[in-house]
């Protein structure tokens, strides 16, 4: 049984995760860390870290947000519990703060946990290796709800980095070309966003060449695949020893 600390347990995503761990075998929610203290669950809930201590935690799992990230951080360096990170919009003394912490506990963080999404940031660099020789452009369009702050996503950018990364970082990025009057370059990659109802997200990655174009979807149809996907990290994260981890360490163990 895989014993969870669920930081950020009262907002949206939080209850996700709560509901769905309810019919989980192998797993279970031991307590939860919020500001907002209500208890509308089976397990205890605590205003901050420091007052979980107690409480005998296999794999800490963070649905916050990114101001709240750091207290985790240095929660689970100090009491060498695994942590699952799926906040997003972290800053970059965020990021250099869960490397450090990685050197002391196991740090697994994703900008986006759905084993489908990783999936296709995989299938999207093992293409584009192929394509780019070929001429082909790449196109990234992402669209989701009215409500959502960042623009483009975390995860439109996490696929254009896994392209570029397996492309020898070749590619800049260009996110609009009303301002331009020229024909496209071949080495950029374009990021679109949409906004709008309550799309719960979708990502198209487009390979466009001499008359074929390619394309690698996923759409999102509510906020369980993100909790599914972090049951997959716990029950991946549990054990491990210090270190950084992706979602992709966890797509390679299903592999085999």
């Amino acid at each position: 049984m895989v014993r969870i600390l669920l930081h950020g347990c009262n907002g949206h995503m939080g209850r996700v995760v709560s509901d769905l761990a309810r019919v989980e075998q192998d797993l279970k929610i031991v307590c939860g860390v919020d500001i907002n203290t209500e208890q509308h669950y089976d397990f205890p809930v605590f205003g901050t870290m420091k007052e979980a201590a107690g409480t005998a935690v296999d794999v800490i799992v963070d649905f916050s947000t990114a101001k709240a990230v750091d207290p985790v951080i240095d929660f689970a360096a100090e009491q060498g519990i695994p942590a699952i990170i799926c906040t997003t919009a972290l800053t970059e003394s965020q990021l250099q703060h869960l490397e450090e912490a990685s050197k002391k506990t196991a740090i697994l963080r994703s900008a986006n946990m759905a084993l489908g999404v990783n999936l296709l940031m995989k299938l999207a660099a093992d293409a584009a290796k192929v394509l780019r020789q070929n001429g082909f452009d790449i196109e990234i369009v992402e669209e989701h709800h009215r409500r959502k702050i960042d623009a483009p996503s975390g995860t439109a950018l996490a696929i254009a980095d896994k392209i570029n990364e397996a492309c020898s970082g070749e590619y800049s990025y260009n996110y609009g070309r009303a301002d331009r009057h020229e024909a496209r370059p071949k080495d950029e990659i374009g990021i679109s966003a949409v906004r709008g109802g309550t799309i719960p997200g979708n990502h198209d990655v487009i390979f466009a060449g001499e008359d074929e174009v390619i394309r690698i979807q996923h759409t999102s149809y509510s906020r369980s695949i993100w909790a599914k996907g972090a049951f997959s990290a716990a029950r991946y994260l549990n054990g491990k020893p210090a270190g950084y981890y992706t979602m992709m360490d966890v797509i390679g163990d299903a592999i085999g």
